[in-house]
């Protein structure tokens, strides 16, 4: 397909109607030289290797065409997943206690953090928590889905740049720093500053899928200056958070902008995100502004007195169908609920108090993986809620990630799918 565009400007617009002539000659040529080719292994929008690397100037100016096969391709949540990465806990580092850390955690688990901030996670916890992870790739494997695994990197090394230093933190969730949609892999940037360097880790992936024809993104990388930081954020006590929360103020500030990926969920041409502790409304702006008029983006917002990450309180598994957390009330529930949605509210978790949770709440119960519209990944310990499911028509497939829950996440977080077989559609 030819892309036609209107150029105004005088000279300087006939001189890009002449670059896109010769664009396309170059294309067309290159398309047949390959057509011509038994050995290219090349998809067919992708420039050879000698031109990929520089030897016609490495200015090519070969037009974006839609490309057969893409790697990357997921519109939603619960299409029928084909491909996912998952993250690996080799060299997870407990972060820094600072003070966006400080803000994201339970006041319980302070001393933790100033005990052993840039410093590995408890070694045997660990041991278990991969455990259960490599456990949970080889039921993904049996269930169809292909597995790709970040490269194993170690945050314990303290790195530094002109405006902050600071140890890393893991490779364990995907899906706090990608997100995927349609053909392009968005690269998030993190708030934390121990996540500055975490696309290290994910590089070697993502080149592959450009290579093979996916878009890549990256959001404009933060300074994470002080200025990025309410330095002075109240949050003694659990009182604190919610009237801080209640009046629109969080730790991050808007002096750029900011967000994880987790906090975006996607439901074809309407995207949902919070603003949280992570996320700050500018980059909200960003994605807006970068995926265009394709895309609805719909700012929710909930009675949640720590906001870091929608998919533990709102997570849409279906078409119409969507589990609100009963004790996070979203303010915007009603218009699900004028759309036909079926608005679920998950049972209780199960997990006991003593079970450490470092970086989140009992609430991963709900944070589950859909492999389709009538398969779930959730936990096995979490009885009630997958008797919520079966009441559904959801074939549960039970696995415990007990362990790598304490790092921060559920399967959902686990995971970025990267190719869900289906079409871009509305929903809402």
């Amino acid at each position: 397909m030819l892309h036609v565009r209107i150029f105004k400007g005088g000279c300087r617009g006939r001189e890009a109607v002449a670059m896109l002539g010769n664009a396309y000659q170059f294309f067309k040529t290159h398309i047949q030289r390959k057509h011509n080719s038994q050995s290219s292994q090349w998809p067919r929008a992708i420039v050879s290797p000698s031109e990929f690397n520089g030897v016609n100037g490495g200015h090519s100016a070969t037009p974006r065409t839609e490309i057969a096969d893409c790697p990357v391709g997921s519109h939603n949540e619960w299409d029928l997943l084909e491909e996912v990465i998952v993250g690996n806990v080799e060299g997870a580092t407990v972060p820094k206690f600072t003070p966006e850390v400080k803000a994201n955690t339970s006041h319980k688990n302070w001393k933790f953090f100033e005990l052993y901030g840039g410093r590995p996670f408890p070694a045997e916890h660990l041991k278990k928590a991969a455990t259960e992870i490599e456990e949970f790739c080889n039921i993904l494997h049996h269930e169809g889905v292909t597995v790709r695994r970040p490269e194993p990197i170690d945050f314990s090394e303290v790195c530094k740049t002109p405006d902050f230093e600071s140890s890393g933190l893991y490779s364990a969730m995907p899906r706090d720093i990608l997100l995927v949609v349609g053909d392009e892999i968005i690269e998030s940037p993190m708030a934390w500053r121990s996540r500055f360097f975490e696309y290290r880790a994910y590089r070697p992936l993502i080149k592959e899928y450009f290579r093979r024809g996916a878009r890549w993104t990256t959001a404009p990388k933060p300074q994470m200056s002080d200025e990025l930081y309410d330095l002075d954020y109240p949050i003694r006590s659990v009182e604190d958070r919610h009237k801080l929360s209640s009046e629109g103020k969080f730790v991050t500030t808007e002096f750029e902008p900011c967000f994880d990926a987790a906090d975006f969920m996607r439901a074809g041409r309407d995207i949902f995100v919070q603003r949280s502790q992570v996320t700050n409304y500018m980059g909200i702006e960003w994605m807006k502004r970068h995926l265009g008029n394709q895309y609805r983006i719909h700012t929710l917002s909930f009675d949640d007195p720590n906001p870091m990450h929608i998919d533990a309180t709102f997570n849409i598994i279906g078409p119409g169908l969507v589990l609100s957390n009963p004790d996070r009330p979203c303010h915007q529930i009603d218009m699900f609920k004028k759309a036909g949605w079926t608005v679920v509210q998950p049972p209780e978790p199960l997990i006991p108090d003593s079970h450490p949770l470092w970086m989140s709440s009992k609430w991963l119960s709900m944070n589950v993986l859909m492999l389709d519209p009538t398969r779930v990944v959730c936990d096995k310990n979490e009885t009630t809620t997958i008797k919520m499911f079966e009441k559904l028509g959801i074939t549960p497939i039970p696995v415990s990630i007990r362990f790598a829950n304490s790092l921060g996440g559920g399967f959902h977080c686990w995971t970025c799918d990267v190719r869900r077989r289906g079409k871009l559609e509305s929903y809402l």
